[in-house]
């Protein structure tokens, strides 16, 4: 029997943008900590049902079914003598002197843990999943300093890359911060002092491109100025960049520092009003594989507190690394642009024009070309929640066009569910999630298994990123939903996840760009001659007619033919 999927994705609805959709949810998979955790980690893989959460004295291993979790936890403790050591040390922070996992991740077959110590940082690697051991051996590393900090509540950001580790670490007491490669087989290089003012990180990303020696990794950071006057605003939020081929420069100038880093001004707010967002707060990049190209969104708050979401195109911010002008440097540029990224030359390394870029890059990084979000403002998500964490994914709807989903946890616990389109921005649902409200810490995505993974100091949850069972019965109550992961299936009469790569037209395969997702039964699909899938603004009725802004019975008849609801 043919099926017949009637797609709720942009349906012409002029619906209000505050969650239409609110729900409780409470599903099986999910699970409680012994004692609160106020600070935790995450690291997911792709296609896992495996999380690693990093805790106080503890790693858990969370394997997640559809009916239940099992647990391995691996205590990690610091021995007496340094938490009494960091106690008298640190007495404002005594709470926060323990063994506190902030770092977990793979760097190809190795699992690098790293946490507090109780004020004095240390690193292990984690063997089959069960057993710490001492990460000397493991290969080049730098000090664990300069991949945890030494309390929970400093922030720090690590991201693996070509079989190295790259970490952010935040302004630290008398530390300056820094951004270094600390593992792997290329150099360890780092920022120089000068280039970065009190960083406090908010996230990286890897910035893909068709030529290998190109690829990217950005950094986002707000800078803290302690010299500023009361009535002024101290954060300046920015985007640093380094090139994953450099090896840093000659011995007699940045021989162990980066010669690729520049940095640029980032602003969240309306146009040219006071009404800024400096604070960068987090940062998640959603980009196609080997293309320069995606969009960046930052988690933004001003000086009373309120949070904002800005996007950027990707395109223009590499636009404005490679054309704009540096900051302080006036003279024009002979040979190469400072900053670029160029495989290391051995030759050319002590040439003339390479010793003066490098020295343009030491004292000039900053590009003067002010980063903006589109729209030239934040997005218009009329909700008071304050906003603690994001995560985003790419949805490819069936007109062969990728949107965003964003997921917003909130300071209650809740989560919001958003579509961002060229258009508009608007709430889908609302998920109350946990019996204890409490801020979202951190959360997981996995597009490829359709897996959102939420987690505050009291558990750690597990729900389905195509929830299309929630909507209801009926084709009207499927396709008001707007959801981009759910179509009402004529056939079987309910709403259910599109399956992946499932085209309107074609019904071909996604294209090997785009991140796969389970969760369709239906492999094979089967429309009728008139498209229900609807475009932004419009729905295609035919050969070159279009149907705008329909009144809602009429788009309802159209869209759920053969049912009066």
């Amino acid at each position: 029997m043919n099926s017949f999927i009637l797609l709720s994705l942009f349906a012409t609805i002029i619906a209000g943008k505050s969650p239409r959709l609110k729900f409780m949810v409470h599903e099986p998979s999910r699970f409680h900590f012994s004692k609160p955790e106020n600070y935790i980690s995450m690291y997911h893989q792709e296609g896992s049902d495996t999380i690693y959460v990093g805790g106080r004295a503890m790693v858990y291993v969370l394997t997640f079914t559809d009916r239940d979790v099992r647990d391995f936890q691996i205590p990690v403790a610091s021995d007496q003598t340094a938490i009494d050591t960091c106690k008298a040390k640190a007495a404002p922070l005594e709470l926060e002197c323990d063994n506190f996992i902030t770092v977990i991740q793979k760097v190809n077959d190795t699992f690098i843990v790293c946490g507090t110590n109780a004020g004095s940082p240390r690193c292990w690697m984690l063997v089959n999943d069960t057993v710490l051991t001492d990460v000397q051996g493991a290969g080049q590393i730098a000090s664990a300093s300069d991949i945890s900090p030494p309390y929970p509540s400093q922030k720090s950001i690590t991201l693996p890359a070509d079989g190295s580790l790259y970490s952010a670490m935040s302004s630290v007491g008398g530390s300056a911060g820094s951004i270094r490669r600390t593992f792997g087989p290329q150099k360890l290089l780092k920022t120089e002092n000068i280039w970065l003012l009190n960083p406090q990180f908010a996230g990286a990303a890897i910035i893909p491109s068709s030529e290998k020696f190109k690829e990217e990794i950005y950094f986002f950071f707000s800078e803290f100025d302690k010299t500023v006057r009361v009535d002024e605003e101290p954060y300046r939020a920015r985007i640093g960049r380094i090139c994953t081929v450099d090896e840093g420069g000659i011995r007699s100038l940045l021989p162990d520092s980066w010669t690729t880093f520049m940095k640029a001004r980032v602003m969240c707010g309306a146009g040219n009003t006071q009404q800024q967002y400096n604070n960068m707060k987090q940062a998640v990049v959603l980009t196609a594989q080997d293309k320069r190209a995606g969009v960046l969104y930052g988690l933004f708050s001003n000086a009373w507190g309120k949070t904002v979401i800005c996007a950027y195109s990707i395109e223009d911010i590499d636009q404005a690394f490679s054309t704009s002008k540096l900051k302080g440097y006036s003279s024009p540029f002979t040979g190469s642009r400072p900053g670029m990224c160029v495989r290391k030359n051995p030759a050319t390394a002590e040439s003339q024009n390479n010793v003066k870029n490098l020295g343009v890059i030491r004292h000039n990084p900053e590009i003067e070309d002010v980063i903006r979000p589109v729209g030239v403002a934040p997005l218009d998500l009329p909700t008071d929640d304050q906003i603690t964490h994001t995560v985003a994914d790419i949805v490819m709807a069936v007109n062969d066009e990728h949107y965003s989903v964003l997921y917003l946890g909130t300071e209650q616990g809740k989560v919001l569910k958003v579509l961002h389109t060229s258009e508009e921005v608007f709430i889908i649902s609302q998920y109350s999630l946990f019996h204890n409200e409490g801020p979202v810490l951190n959360m997981a995505i996995d597009s490829q298994k359709g897996h959102l993974y939420v987690g505050t100091a009291m558990e750690v949850q597990r729900l389905p990123l195509a929830d299309c069972g929630r909507y209801g019965d009926t084709c009207r109550e499927c396709i008001l939903s707007r959801d981009p992961y759910c179509g009402w299936d004529k056939a079987r009469r309910k709403c259910i996840a599109i399956p992946p790569g499932y085209n309107v037209t074609s019904g071909s395969e996604a294209p090997p760009n785009f991140p796969q997702r389970s969760g369709g039964a239906i492999q094979h699909l089967h429309l009728s001659a008139l498209p229900c899938a609807l475009l932004p603004r419009h729905l295609p009725l035919g050969e070159g007619q279009l149907l705008q802004e329909l009144p809602l019975p009429l788009l309802w008849r159209l869209l759920c033919p053969g049912t009066s609801s």
